[in-house]
């Protein structure tokens, strides 16, 4: 637990770190980072009592941003497309955010199980070949990943800055995710894209289980950085969107496709070692996620 402390959480408004931001909230002074074009951002981040910082990652300036905070939380990522803009708020902003927060207990940056060469159904470690594993869709991402995981870990030796960078796997929960946009595209009869190499294996990661271990992955930060996969059950899209027909009587369709992401199962090892398993089995995820979101295509 985290309690009555001074925390930073880059991307506070996305389907991911909101929740998080939310939880600490309730016991600790947060401070929320990102871009905040929409005034109803800065509304509902106040509401749930973070306190909003409006910068842009990739401009350098972090004059506004305090730099006493106790733990950052770095969930900040932007896919425009540019690999000017995008490399320079994830990876040369990620460098700066370090710099800024030297004098922090620790430093949690969030990476992604997308650094990965694609190899199949095979469970990969943190020593596998990392890879341009999303440019059919977002061309910067993967790129832009791995060249801010590069600045993390010359930061933490630089600033002797404890640091841990998780890269995650597919993150869901009452707030959505990739199987809510399934379900999403199930309603609306559109094909869902997988990769002809069958299942498409993810690692699900419900939102109560990344909350609580948030702090745990904090506690493992490290001086040089420790990195370490970060995900859940195991479960593939083929899965994971029959059991979303089977809650709401809708079909899936399935479009195969080279251009869809494949397989990326993390090998969960070195994680359960540093923080033990995630503790949410992913159809109960499921299930509470569409009670949550769409109650009314429940059966």
């Amino acid at each position: 637990m985290l309690r009555n402390e001074k925390i930073l959480i880059t991307g506070p408004t996305s389907q991911v770190a909101l929740p998080l931001a939310r939880h600490l909230a309730k016991d600790n002074e947060v401070f929320g980072l990102a871009r905040l074009s929409r005034e109803e951002d800065v509304a509902g981040l106040r509401a749930i009592g973070v306190q909003p910082l409006r910068v842009d990652l990739a401009s350098g300036s972090l004059a506004a941003v305090p730099d006493d905070f106790t733990y950052v939380v770095n969930m900040a990522v932007v896919k425009t497309g540019s690999f000017t803009y995008d490399l320079a708020a994830n990876a040369e902003g990620a460098g700066r955010l370090a710099a800024h927060c030297r004098r922090a207990k620790a430093f949690l940056h969030v990476s992604s199980g997308g650094v990965y060469k694609y190899a199949g159904q095979r469970a990969l470690t943190e020593d596998d070949r990392l890879g341009d594993n999303h440019q059919a869709l977002f061309p910067t991402y993967s790129i832009s990943k791995i060249a801010a995981e590069t600045v993390m870990r010359f930061a933490a030796q630089q600033f002797e800055l404890p640091t841990i960078i998780a890269r995650l796997s597919v993150p869901y929960g009452d707030n959505g995710g990739w199987p809510f946009y399934h379900l999403m595209m199930m309603r609306g009869g559109a094909d869902i894209p997988i990769h002809p190499e069958q299942p498409n294996v993810y690692n699900l990661l419900h939102e109560d289980d990344y909350v609580a271990q948030v702090p745990k992955l904090l506690a493992a930060a490290r001086v040089p950085a420790v990195t370490v996969n970060w995900g859940g059950a195991v479960a593939s899209i083929e899965d994971w969107c029959a059991y979303l027909g089977e809650l709401t009587g809708l079909e899936p369709r399935f479009q195969r496709t080279s251009d869809a992401f494949g397989s990326l199962q993390l090998d969960l090892t070195r994680m359960h070692e540093l923080i033990g398993p995630a503790k949410v089995p992913w159809r109960d995820g499921i299930r509470r996620m569409v009670q949550a979101r769409a109650p009314e295509l429940l059966r």
